[in-house]
């Protein structure tokens, strides 16, 4: 999967955001394009395929939605557990630390993954994105403390310039209770719905 490349464009605007889609769509054989609305009220367009074509159809969706473009990622050479978290997939945890980042975007919090696991040896525990977050996305990173370091730095740094990190942390030994409520679920609703233990 290193060929595969992973685009997505954020719009402010549904209307805008849908016209841009299909243009995208309309410009070139991606093989796979997943758009749809998030709070607080954006359009995400998701694409992946060939690089060439993925920067094709990115450049397609730019023109159209230039006035409504919020954020944007490109990366000719996803890494696999990346696309998986997008897709939904979780991973327990793995060493004793945890290293969060979160961001003001969807495109900032995918880049922000991608660029910790590439640059340091570290599991990507979660990737969550937009909904249930007023748009926002966060990444877990597990590991060994100086790697889930290296992992944040790394991923801070391939955002700076995007200037949508909200926060970001290392927690050496992570408490076992909160390594439960993580693996479990990260949203509250589904925690507190649970067993009434308390």
């Amino acid at each position: 999967m290193s060929d595969v490349a992973l685009g997505l464009l954020e719009f402010d605007s549904i209307a805008v955001g849908i016209a841009a889609g299909d243009a995208m769509a309309k410009r070139a054989p991606i093989e796979s394009i997943k758009a749809g609305t998030v709070q607080p009220g954006k359009y995400l367009v998701l694409i992946s395929g060939e690089v060439a074509d993925v920067q094709e159809s990115l450049d397609a969706g730019r023109r159209t939605g230039q006035s409504a473009l919020r954020d944007e990622i490109f990366l000719p050479q996803v890494d696999r557990s990346v696309v998986s978290a997008v897709a939904g997939a979780r991973q327990a945890g793995r060493g004793d630390a945890l290293g969060i980042i979160e961001t003001r975007s969807v495109a900032a919090g995918i880049h922000a993954a991608d660029a910790g696991v590439k640059g340091a040896n570290v599991m990507l525990r979660e990737l969550r994105l937009a909904d249930g977050l007023g748009g926002k996305a966060f990444v877990l990173f597990g590991g060994e403390v100086s790697d889930v370091g290296a992992a944040v730095e790394c991923a801070v740094e391939a955002i700076a310039r995007s200037q949508q990190l909200v926060q970001h942390t290392v927690i050496a030994q992570l408490h076992e209770e909160m390594n439960q409520n993580l693996v479990a679920d990260t949203r509250f609703g589904v925690r507190a719905r649970g067993e009434a233990s308390w």
